[in-house]
């Protein structure tokens, strides 16, 4: 009995600590999201960018140990759509309790709090490259503590907590929906209250491009949150320490690095087809659309399916940023294409690849999430827009521009290398 008790103690450490491992991969996703950010804007709004980032995690931080956790994962929901309110952790699992689930409880509930907590900060990551460079810094903060807190808690709620979407089968494996379309949704309410950009589209359709500053500070960006992505799947498989597992997660691995492979090449080739060269930040943005992709379903599919699939998204993403520009739809970084309508393309990808989807249950899921957090984030933003203003002075958007790098003509095709994320 001493023995098997060991072993059950030994198993639940190595669980709890590949838990925290892909946790601290995840984290460092956001070091990739503030470099990619900070390469794609122009030099003077660098600083506010990066303050963004790092605030914004902080404030994901205390926001989930305050409320979110309880709310995403409540001890008792009050029903399937509200989970009801709770606050702070709690105490972890005691050895007699987990040696008691006979390996019911293999990780640490501390560990799966802080594998969560950089989840939500992900998502709030995607809402600052869409709308940088006019936001007000403490609108964007103040917003933070709301979507971190209670928007994002409560539809993950649905899904990963055993709601109403989880009973219906809806699949999303590693949060193309909850984490991606959730952010990328957010993002959008925000675009549309606060407006583009002073001076990026002119008359009778015209895009005046403003490349961002440092393109191989974006490019590291995304090798970062390449990198990073493998916590972000892997660690979504939840256990490492049985053979069945094990191999689970080396699949996990070799399809989110396919996918990324995928969505490089084929948004190099779209690209220079479009555009009639290579791009650097559409291939920036393959790569990403290519792990968005795979999110939603990294265990289920070949290597060889998972390529396809993320090239699929590559392909997605050329396009939805040109349309979405072409629509006047300002996202300096591209994340409501690459997170939002790529994230749609990952959650049905998975019905070619899990017996166990359903399409009717994905479109609910898409239709579930994009409709709350497109609304509750609308009015958030309304709120904080009537209460202390959402954009920036004209003064300060423009101050310190250099207009030589904006051009002095418009162009009619969509010629934009500032675009990635």
């Amino acid at each position: 009995m001493e023995a098997l008790n060991k072993l059950a103690e030994l198993s639940y450490a190595l669980d709890t600590f590949y838990f925290l491992m892909s946790g601290a991969l995840v984290m460092w996703m956001a070091a990739g999201f503030a470099m990619l950010e900070a390469g794609l804007v122009r030099a003077k709004n660098t600083t506010e960018i990066l303050t963004k980032n790092v605030v914004l995690f902080a404030i994901a931080c205390i926001m989930y140990m305050l409320c979110g956790y309880n709310i995403m994962y409540p001890a008792e929901a009050v029903n399937s759509v509200w989970p009801g309110l709770g606050f702070l952790l709690g105490d972890d699992h005691t050895a007699e309790a987990v040696l008691a689930s006979e390996g019911g409880t293999y990780y640490s509930k501390m560990s799966d709090f802080f594998f969560q907590v950089v989840f939500v900060a992900t998502a709030m990551s995607i809402v600052s490259g869409a709308v940088a460079e006019r936001m007000k810094l403490w609108a964007f903060l103040f917003f933070a503590v709301v979507m971190t807190g209670f928007i994002y808690p409560i539809q993950g709620y649905w899904k990963w907590g055993d709601g109403f979407l989880n009973g219906l089968g809806f699949l999303d494996f590693a949060g193309s929906g909850v984490v991606h379309l959730c952010g990328a949704t957010a993002a959008f309410a925000g675009v549309c209250l606060l407006g583009a950009r002073k001076g990026k589209y002119g008359e009778n359709g015209a895009i005046y491009p403003i490349p961002g500053c440092n393109m191989p500070l974006a490019t590291l960006g995304t090798f970062i949150l390449w990198l990073g992505w493998f916590g972000f799947n892997g660690g979504s498989e939840l256990k490492l320490s049985d053979i069945g597992e094990a191999n689970a997660v080396a699949m996990v691995f070799v399809n989110t690095n396919a996918a990324a492979a995928g969505g490089v090449v084929a948004a190099l080739v779209a690209a220079q087809l479009m555009f009639g060269k290579a791009d650097l930040s559409m291939t920036l943005n393959g790569a990403l659309a290519g792990l968005v992709a795979i999110t939603a379903e990294p265990l289920t599919p070949t290597p060889l399916v998972a390529t396809a699939i993320g090239a699929i998204g590559g392909l997605i993403v050329v396009f939805a940023i040109v349309n979405i520009d072409k629509l006047k739809i300002d996202d300096p970084v591209g994340a409501i294409s690459v997170h939002g309508v790529v994230g749609i393309w990952g959650l049905l990808a998975v019905c070619f690849t899990n017996p166990d989807a359903t399409l009717t249950a994905q479109l609910i899921g898409i239709v579930t999430i994009f409709g709350f957090v497109f609304i509750a984030s609308f009015i958030t933003w309304y709120i904080i827009k009537v209460i202390m203003g959402i954009r920036v002075s004209e003064e300060e958007e423009y101050q310190g521009i250099d207009y030589s790098e904006c051009g002095m003509e418009a162009y009619p095709e969509f010629t934009d290398s500032s675009k990635g994320q």
